[in-house]
């Protein structure tokens, strides 16, 4: 077991809806793997693995037929969205040979809420464990899933940042979830802060853990008056931020959805995507746009200075209690890894704790 190698038996999430229309497809690598994400005519997104079994040409140089088929460019071998090969054109009759034997590795395939996600799994074939994260947009709140139920189906992301980090999935993941870096690596003359003692509840969820509900110190937040804000993590990289409240008479929330998508070791795309209520978007979007890919290019830029350092194999060190997320990231994929190799039972081994840091 590689404790650096992105988990298996997971779902990821590579790309945005919108990004993909009927007819068209493309390669995406995911975990290092060439996997052939597409949309059919019927409007249906798919992925396979993006090499032809017959002589390994991307099939992502053919094209959808309209019979909702992939044609590999090379000999016009189709292939259907569950992998299976439906036609040989070489074939005449009284060659003793059935196409659909051959098939290519076929990858569950999730669409909701604006997004397209992937399921990973570690043994091909395998029925996905569980379904892929929903947009808490409701007021309920799910004990199975840690966040809160769905009333709205599909809501619209209404922003969205993905930027490609050159680092692997833990160095983003980590950086992502760092309480304590902001005032450095967010240091612009327009953005400076005062570092502060923060004291913050922290409790598990299924597959990771939770920063419980709380009045933000960010003075950010103050646009949108009284609020309170939850951030969740939750394996293999899915990040949430939930802030509620009121503004003029009308109660809102204002979700933020991050992961971390690895493409291969050393690559990894960050996708940030934003969703409020409709009447919200006069007053957040020119916020985001103006200020989410700055934000996000100080993140890129630091890992790729860190990148400098890890050339040498340094030994690294995380510290109480400004790395506690850290270390339980670590801990909660290590215990994920481990259930997959063994077929065992996971068991989330975050406790709940109150963390206290300068930032």
């Amino acid at each position: 077991m590689n404790p650096e190698a992105p988990l298996r038996d997971l779902w990821y999430m590579p790309a945005l809806s919108a990004s993909l229309k009927p007819g068209a497809m493309r390669r995406e690598m995911l975990l290092g793997e060439p996997v052939l994400l597409g949309r059919m005519h019927d409007g249906k997104a798919f992925a396979i693995r993006d090499i032809c079994p017959h002589r390994g040409v991307p099939l992502s140089a053919g094209k959808i037929l309209p019979e909702n088929t992939v044609q590999c460019p090379y000999h016009g071998w189709r292939f259907r969205r569950d992998g299976v090969c439906s036609a040989i054109p070489s074939l005449v009759e009284g060659q003793d040979m059935d196409p659909e034997k051959i098939r290519v590795r076929s990858y569950p395939v999730k669409e909701q809420d604006g997004l397209i996600w992937v399921y990973v799994a570690e043994k091909p074939g395998t029925a996905p464990k569980g379904e892929p994260p929903r947009i808490p947009m409701s007021d309920g709140q799910a004990k199975a899933s840690g966040h809160a139920t769905i009333k709205k189906a599909n809501p619209k992301p209404r922003w969205t940042e993905i930027q490609t980090f050159g680092c692997s999935i833990d160095h983003a993941v980590i950086g992502l979830m760092d309480p304590v870096h902001a005032a450095f690596v967010h240091d612009h003359w327009w953005w400076k802060r005062t570092p502060r003692v923060k004291e913050k509840h922290y409790a598990p969820l299924p597959t990771g853990f939770t920063m419980s509900k709380h009045k933000p110190s960010k003075p950010a937040y103050s646009l949108l008056g009284d609020v309170t804000t939850e951030i969740t993590f939750e394996l293999p990289s899915t990040r949430f931020e939930i802030v509620e409240g009121r503004l003029f008479g009308k109660s809102f929330k204002v979700i933020g959805l991050t992961v971390c998508t690895p493409r291969d070791e050393d690559h990894t795309d960050t996708i940030h995507v934003m969703y409020w209520p409709a009447w919200l978007t006069p007053l957040l979007r020119p916020i985001f746009m103006l200020l989410g890919p700055t934000f996000m290019a100080d993140d890129r830029k630091m890992v790729e200075l860190q990148r400098e350092g890890l050339k040498f194999s340094p030994n690294l060190m995380l510290i109480q209690d400004g790395d506690q997320p850290a270390i339980w990231y670590h801990r909660v994929k290590k215990a994920w890894a481990e259930s997959v190799e063994n077929g065992t039972e996971f068991a989330n081994p975050v406790q709940e704790r109150v963390l206290r840091w300068k930032s």
